[in-house]
């Protein structure tokens, strides 16, 4: 991966924004509730008219636009998404026909909140063969599978989507290590129950609302607060650099409160974490492209500077990538 470097950013979120009193009166919950458990503010959901193709398709070509290209000079489209705009085809074929990349390669990568390190794993070994650019798109519209009375979840998420463009060249922010862990034994924590093979989404799926996302809360916290500082350090130790050569944090935006906790563990003692989740909630795989996208766009990293993205979510699965700047 260290061939491989981010030429573009971009992200899309949705215009509509959805207060916490808003998300948390059917939930039984209010503002001062939401903000202390999560540090939420606000969140954005797509209009009834959008889907998450329309968010990634966006996304994507600001990311183009940031880094010079056209369509035709796409070597591999990939979209971390756990919330297709169907089970089939992929959400990444309509972005391609959006895009009018016509006979690039298109796929999904469902590793939930993880996905889009996932992805950029995925395509970087492309490029690296094939040479051109390739696309990673993180989209997620979980507003359209959230239980308005289920407080545990409601208030957490937003939609939205963030992309990079990658190309095999010597210039620009450089991909130095990747690392990717699932660990199956804990899928339990994170689900949609019903809608696949092994739950059909029939009338008793609906009546029981198994449509749903559902997560153990305190377990999945319980994950996070344990592994990632030792999965973390591992990670730098692989990479062959120390705590104190990181110059920016951007980690999967899924609950401001303990992000803060999280980071305090990791005594990275020089870097700077990164959040967007205060305005944008949890927006699943999308989370760490816009993250980043809005510190590009603001100036906040510099050349020759570390950013360590960390990714977390269902599957149990983590994700690091370590860009030098």
């Amino acid at each position: 991966m260290r061939d491989v470097r981010i030429v573009g950013t971009g992200a899309c979120v949705p215009e509509r924004i959805v207060s916490n009193d808003e998300v948390g009166a059917p939930a039984g919950v209010d503002d001062a509730w939401i903000t202390r458990k999560t540090a939420i503010r606000e969140r954005r959901w797509a209009g009834p008219e959008q889907a998450t193709s329309d968010l990634a398709t966006a996304a994507a070509r600001a990311a183009m636009k940031s880094a010079g290209i056209t369509a035709e000079q796409l070597t591999v489209i990939a979209v971390a998404t756990s919330t297709p705009d169907r089970p089939q085809p992929p959400t990444a074929a309509y972005v391609q026909h959006n895009l009018g990349a016509s006979g690039t390669a298109a796929f999904d990568v469902n590793a939930v909140c993880s996905g889009t390190v996932f992805a950029l794993s995925a395509v970087g070994s492309v490029i690296l063969r094939r040479g051109g650019y390739a696309l990673v798109i993180g989209a997620d519209v979980y507003s359209r599978i959230l239980n308005p009375a289920d407080r545990r979840t409601v208030v957490l998420f937003g939609d939205g989507a963030g992309a990079m463009v990658l190309a095999p060249t010597t210039e620009g922010p450089s991909v130095k290590h990747v690392a990717l862990h699932t660990f199956g034994e804990l899928s339990g924590l994170i689900r949609v129950p019903a809608g696949g093979s092994r739950q059909p989404l029939d009338q008793a799926a609906l009546d029981a609302g198994l449509q749903y996302f559902a997560m153990d809360g305190r377990e999945v916290r319980r994950f996070v607060v344990e592994q990632l500082p030792q999965l973390v350090k591992g990670f730098l130790h692989e990479a062959g650099v120390e705590a104190a050569d990181i110059s920016h944090f951007i980690p999967h935006q899924a609950n401001g409160i303990m992000l803060d906790e999280v980071f305090a563990d990791l005594h990275l003692p020089r870097a700077t974490m990164h959040k967007t989740v205060t305005h944008y909630g949890n927006t699943g795989a999308a989370s760490i492209p816009i993250t980043l996208d809005a510190a590009v766009r603001e100036g906040r990293i510099r050349p020759g500077e570390l950013v360590l993205m960390a990714g977390f979510g269902g599957g149990m699965a983590a994700s690091f990538a370590l860009v030098e700047w």
